[in-house]
């Protein structure tokens, strides 16, 4: 007998499977790839602020951290291997430490919210004043506004010239995201999952339980930035450039807009949110008549207005209402009524 958290992990295969099969065929797999990207940038969001309950707007920062990272490390080393790994552990490891002064300190979320935003201006105006020959790490030169082109990209493990592009590398990132969506469904689903979003519930209650509530969000906070900075690294490999561009404010802002239109507290949402808004932006950005801002404000106000929860949990509220066990027990009792008329 198949338990409900292997039921998820097949579902979650078999439509995943179809799905990354199937875009191709409507979509090409190079805006496909960035679209997945992002999808997994609005998942470490979501992880920590739908149910962590930690509002961060420093995502955008971990992200561009990883991407730096992993170009820095591929021009050093001349192969991906171990770029990657870096790119995941050195956003984590900023974030682990962030995270124990804001939550052993006791901030509030307010304050949360600025400390990250300052971190995220830091970097960025750091970044964009590192354009003189003395801002070298190894062999990689940061170039300020110009940022860092021509470093290695994705390539088979213990062979640099056996590159990663192109379709390979589209299934490449669509299945790092479908790992990345597992490896999440599990951790909410553990005992410290739980506690998270009992922590996001209410905090006060958990504290007096016992657990120790800042370790937790440190960890949690940890979490979101090691998928932030992958994500930021699979970001690198697609353009084969890093700017100061993924640590300024409009990225870090379109993170929050992402999971808010998805619908925060659910693993799909977020991802959903970040490939339909990105396409959107893709599709506009072939115009000229109407501004990108203007649009994305407005179906951000639009979504705050009408669906404050998002998408996926609306979806999922009227496929509950039209065809869950209230739906069929409603037929059922038509039924059963029709058939008392008739006799």
């Amino acid at each position: 007998m198949q338990t409900p958290v292997s039921k998820d992990i097949l579902t979650t295969l078999v439509v995943s499977a179809i799905l990354i099969w199937l875009a191709p065929y409507v979509i090409g797999t190079y805006t496909l790839t960035v679209l997945i990207i992002y999808g997994m940038l609005g998942l470490s969001l979501g992880l920590i602020w739908g149910f962590g309950g930690i509002l961060c707007f420093g995502q955008g920062a971990f992200f561009g951290l990883g991407a730096y990272t992993y170009a820095i490390a591929a021009i050093n080393f001349g192969e991906s291997t171990l770029p990657m790994v870096l790119a995941v552990l050195v956003p984590a490891t900023f974030a682990l430490l962030l995270g124990a002064m804001m939550f052993y300190g006791r901030l509030t979320d307010v304050y949360l919210g600025v400390i990250t935003l300052v971190v995220t201006l830091i970097l960025f105006k750091f970044i964009n004043s590192t354009a003189g020959p003395q801002y070298v790490i190894g062999k990689a030169r940061l170039g300020g506004y110009n940022g860092i082109p021509g470093f290695q990209t994705l390539n088979v493990p213990g062979n640099p010239d056996a590159y990663i592009w192109g379709d390979a590398y589209y299934y490449f990132c669509a299945v790092a995201l479908v790992i990345v969506f597992l490896l999440v469904t599990f951790l909410l689903r553990s005992s410290f999952g739980r506690i998270a979003v009992g922590i996001r519930e209410n905090e006060v209650r958990i504290a007096l339980m016992g657990y120790d509530v800042a370790a937790r969000k440190t960890v949690l906070f940890g979490i979101g930035a090691a998928i932030a900075g992958l994500a930021g690294a699979l970001f690198a490999n697609w353009g084969e450039i890093v700017t100061p561009t993924l640590f300024n404010m409009p990225q870090s802002a379109e993170i929050i807009i992402w999971c808010i239109v998805g619908g925060l507290g659910t693993r799909l949402g977020p991802i959903l949110g970040a490939a339909g808004l990105a396409y959107m932006k893709f599709l506009l950005g072939q115009q000229s008549t109407i501004d990108n801002t203007l649009i994305t404000g407005l179906i951000l106000v639009l979504f705050v207005l009408f669906l404050p929860k998002g998408v996926v949990p609306a979806f999922s509220g009227l496929w509950k209402i039209s065809f869950g066990r209230r739906g069929f027990g409603k037929m059922h009792d038509t039924r059963r009524k029709r058939r008392a008329r008739h006799g």
